[in-house]
């Protein structure tokens, strides 16, 4: 049976209203009945999912019908993945139709928070590759330049020490890893873009990344000692 786990985060913003967020990661076709019941339960001020809310070409269909749902609800953003970029279709109208906020290197301002989502680097062509290629370093600089408090939506953690850490952004939400799939005494085993025993896996690191072991699995591989992992994030 699949646990999913509740992690919340108290985060000190400066910002006007204190908000209350859902951060949801790698929904890969997963049966997101839980997911549902649990926002109807936290009934956040807006839901972040930072990419893979679909699996593939031949499996979307779930969570397009998710975003849908979801944002008659709530105000939903959300960034593209790598399971986005392999999607053969216009994956922008797609998740746009849904009522879904979709920020393809894009932000935008919510209740005194600046949000921005750093799409995918990969391309369907490139999905094989082992090193992650790079995002829009453009939309970064424009983004970090900004006055506020920023949280950016991006994918993979693996951007996070190359691009992300030496700008301003103060919040950054990541998934990609899936915990690194088999946790032992606290570590992941694998995580693509970031090899064996990988650094970014689950929880928060230096106060302004936090990655997500997700709600779903893209491998043919179960977990150990990861369940997956609803986050609520408090920003004040």
């Amino acid at each position: 049976m699949r646990v999913i786990d509740i992690t919340e985060y108290n985060i000190k913003a400066g910002v006007p209203d204190r908000l209350v967020f859902a951060f949801l990661s790698d929904l890969h076709e997963s049966d997101l009945s839980p997911v549902t019941e649990l926002l109807d339960k936290t009934k956040p001020d807006a839901v972040l999912i930072p990419g893979d809310y679909i699996h593939s070409t031949e499996r979307y269909e779930k969570g397009v019908e998710f975003l849908a749902g979801c944002s008659k609800k709530y105000k939903t953003f959300c960034s593209l993945g790598n399971h986005e970029r392999k999607f053969d279709g216009d994956i922008i109208k797609l998740t746009r139709d849904t009522g879904a906020r979709l920020l393809d290197n894009e932000y935008a301002e919510f209740r005194g928070v600046l949000i921005g989502g750093l799409s995918s680097g990969f391309c369907t062509a490139q999905s094989n590759l082992k090193k992650t290629p790079a995002p829009d370093l453009d939309f970064l600089d424009r983004f970090t330049g900004l006055d506020g408090y920023k949280i950016l939506l991006c994918h993979h953690p693996e951007y996070y020490p190359e691009y992300i850490k030496q700008t301003g952004v103060q919040l950054t939400l990541s998934g990609h890893a899936h915990g690194g799939q088999w946790r032992f005494f606290g570590r992941g085993v694998f995580a693509p873009g970031q090899g064996i025993f990988p650094k970014y896996t689950s929880g928060m690191y230096e106060n302004r990344l936090i990655v997500s072991r997700g709600l779903g699995d893209s491998h043919n591989m179960f977990r150990i000692n990861n369940h997956h992992e609803f986050i609520i994030l408090n920003i004040e």
